[in-house]
């Protein structure tokens, strides 16, 4: 079985405040696109048989185990991951490597399994990826509400530079905490193509960190692109393109820089 694990982006993210059990409440909007990593999974009579970075330690792995000791083992599977999303990036490349495990191997072994508790357990952001599409997420982005919006051209792109979350996250300071955002408005400036009016409340402590980022952001905007944030805890930035067109040449511009993709927001997810 071969499956695609898409990228996501935040359009916007909102830190509402630090929670009692030390992690932030958030408000944002999660949605998936186009292009992401690639797994193949395979059934074999027992255990785990991994070909990724990571070992026993990558998230996919750790998915893997999870499904199979809940559904009492009865089966393996052999796993080949293909990354092809950058680490530290901001992309949800391993929770959402993470999702697709636990949804091939509901496939391959039925079984009366919770998927969202098992997925929770591996990290905040995998419950989204189960559905993926575009959803309002709030607590630490476990709370999903789904919504709809029309498939639109984006350009993703990363100089490299790997974000480790926690340090971002301990960068951020109390005039760096926001209001909820506005959803509704977001939505109907991305289907009109106008300039939504999302934040990333992250933005300004990776910024501190590393004041480059400015600059990436800045000749972002200054290809066309509408609309470009740093999506999650960063590297990477994303904006929206006029039309396809309008897309791949941006990409062609950045190609030599760094990362770059171009596709469609909202994409599918799921078996290839």
């Amino acid at each position: 079985m071969e499956r695609l694990a898409v990228a996501k982006v935040n359009l916007g993210l909102s830190l509402l405040g630090k929670r009692p059990d030390g992690y932030h409440e958030l408000h944002t909007l999660f949605a998936a696109l186009s292009f992401g990593d690639r797994l193949f999974l395979e059934p074999i009579p027992e255990g785990i048989e991994f070909r990724g970075r990571y070992g026993r330690r990558n998230l996919a792995y750790r998915a893997a185990a999870a499904y199979l000791e809940a559904a009492g083992w009865p089966g393996g599977v052999r796993i080949v991951l293909e990354k092809a999303l950058p680490e530290g990036a901001g992309l949800g490349g391993g929770s959402s490597d993470a999702a697709q495990v636990l949804l091939g191997l509901k496939e391959i072994y039925p079984a009366e399994v919770d998927l969202q508790a098992l997925a929770l357990s591996l990290g905040a952001d995998v419950p989204f990826f189960l559905r993926g599409g575009v959803a309002e997420a709030r607590g630490v982005g476990e709370r999903l509400r789904p919504l709809s919006l029309s498939p639109l051209p984006v350009v993703v792109f990363s100089s490299g530079l790997r974000l480790p979350t926690p340090r971002v996250y301990a960068e951020v300071k109390p005039h760096d905490f926001g209001p909820d955002l506005p959803v509704g408005e977001i939505l109907k400036a991305l289907e009109r193509g106008e300039e939504p009016p999302y934040w990333n409340s992250l933005e300004a402590p990776a910024f501190r960190l590393y004041p480059e980022l400015r600059r990436v952001k800045a000749r972002l905007r200054g290809l066309g692109l509408r609309g470009v944030l740093m999506t999650g805890s960063g590297s990477a930035f994303f904006g929206f393109a006029e039309s396809e067109d309008h897309a791949r040449k941006v990409a062609e511009a950045l190609r030599h820089s760094g990362y770059v993709r171009h596709g469609v927001l909202g994409g599918d997810h799921g078996v290839v």
